[in-house]
């Protein structure tokens, strides 16, 4: 996923999974299929082809129909696929009650993921499978994480659930309790420039591990003593490393187990970085609207337009901007137009404009020609730009005054408007 179309990819992913979500079959006739994108559609074909065998085999007559049917529909949707996409690629199938037995409809969902599928999988069930897709949206982004006390350091990454032990070092420190004849004061020093030496070493590895490692998110140190305060306090650590330290957290343990300890009580510091990324994102806005700048714009009608003119440099769009663009055509003459509507509105649109006369013809024959989510509509629109694209939630105070302030739609445009 790229940076700009991440929270983007996101919402639409999140969205899809909350639809499949809310399925469910009278029995076991919904289909879950996942292509990953080295595999051929010849063999899936095939094996669909055996399962369409298999099927047969099912008792209930309405069952064996609709899981058949099922699977039908599904090999015809691969049909127009030569090779899956290049993150594979994932069908939802299957006869859908829509009030009660007797009412299924066949409703069929295509999700192309915004990470590889690693695995082929196929299932028959009274709900979708979703979960593999669910698990692609935990945090991914790699963190680095270092554990340090008097005894020693250990170095990890962690990327989603995956945790790497890169390297562990011992401190090399002597005991804290002075040899015979030495004076304190200057058994203090040597203590102290060991330990500044061993600061320095902890310093060097870190640099060799995690400036090695592209989009570094951030750094967490842990450590069951002072030592971790002392280091980061210190300022070891190189000035960009220096400045994605996350948090420091308390262990129990070094090595590997505190290592393990770090990721298992980081579960906030993880949390609050997207947080504060869209904090910042909506304080760039709100600067630029507080100044008056002459950059920032907000509304629906004032950013379409200057999403057409391809001035915006920022679009932020609001998750709770649940709204329809719905576009309504005559069937006489062609006469199109376009509205924004509320969910509840949506709902209603066809009995709104049934029998309304057309305003260019006067016949009354408009249809809903097409409805679209306002955020894949807006979204795309910025598609043929080099415009950056963020969906914000409401978890913050300024994703909250986006939505209730500036409804919900707002830019930061590259220059000032003419």
């Amino acid at each position: 996923m790229s940076e700009d179309k991440s929270s983007l990819l996101e919402f639409r992913l999140k969205k899809s999974l909350d639809v499949l979500a809310s399925k469910k079959g009278q029995h076991t006739e919904l289909v879950s299929l996942y292509v990953p994108p080295d595999r051929q559609i010849s063999d899936v074909m095939n094996n669909l082809r055996q399962e369409l065998g298999t099927a047969s085999n099912i008792k209930s007559r309405s069952t064996r129909k609709n899981v058949q049917d099922a699977i039908e529909k599904t090999m015809q949707r691969l049909k127009l696929f030569k090779k899956p996409p290049p993150t594979g690629l994932a069908i939802f199938t299957g006869a859908i009650p829509q009030n009660g037995p007797g009412s299924e409809r066949m409703e069929l969902y295509v999700v192309v993921p915004p990470e590889p599928i690693t695995v082929y999988f196929y299932r028959c069930d009274s709900q979708f499978h979703i979960e593999p897709l669910r698990d692609m949206l935990k945090e991914k982004d790699t963190y680095g994480i270092l554990v340090v006390d008097g005894s020693g350091a250990s170095f990890a990454t962690l990327k989603g659930r995956k945790l790497d032990m890169v390297r562990n070092i011992t401190s090399g420190l002597s005991g804290k309790h002075r040899a015979g004849g030495q004076s304190a004061r200057r058994f203090e020093r040597l203590r102290e420039a060991e330990v500044n030496e061993y600061y320095k070493r902890v310093a060097r590895h870190a640099e060799e591990i995690f400036l090695q490692v592209p989009d570094l998110k951030g750094i967490i140190i842990g450590g069951p003593g002072p030592t971790k305060y002392d280091f980061e306090g210190g300022g070891h650590l190189q000035y960009t490393l220096r400045d994605k330290v996350l948090g420091t957290v308390d262990t129990s343990y070094v090595g590997e187990q505190g290592v393990e300890e770090v990721v298992e009580k980081s579960t906030d510091i993880l949390r609050k970085v997207r947080y504060l990324e869209e904090k910042k994102l909506v304080q760039s806005f709100l600067y630029e609207v507080g100044h008056d700048t002459g950059l920032a714009v907000y509304g629906e009608d004032e950013v379409r337009e200057c999403l057409n003119k391809e001035t915006v440099k920022l679009l932020l769009l609001s998750e709770d901007l649940e709204k329809v663009r719905v576009t309504i055509k005559c069937t006489n003459c062609g006469y199109t137009d376009k509205k924004t509507l509320t969910q509840a509105e949506f709902k209603g649109i066809e009995g709104a404009i049934a029998g309304k006369a057309c305003p260019q013809c006067q016949v009354p024959t408009l249809v809903v020609d097409e409805a679209e989510d306002l955020i894949d509509e807006l979204a795309q629109l910025t598609e043929a730009t080099d415009a950056r694209v963020e969906v914000i939630s409401t978890q913050t105070e300024e994703g909250v005054a986006l939505m209730k302030s500036f409804g919900g739609v707002a830019a930061i445009l590259r220059f000032k408007r003419s």
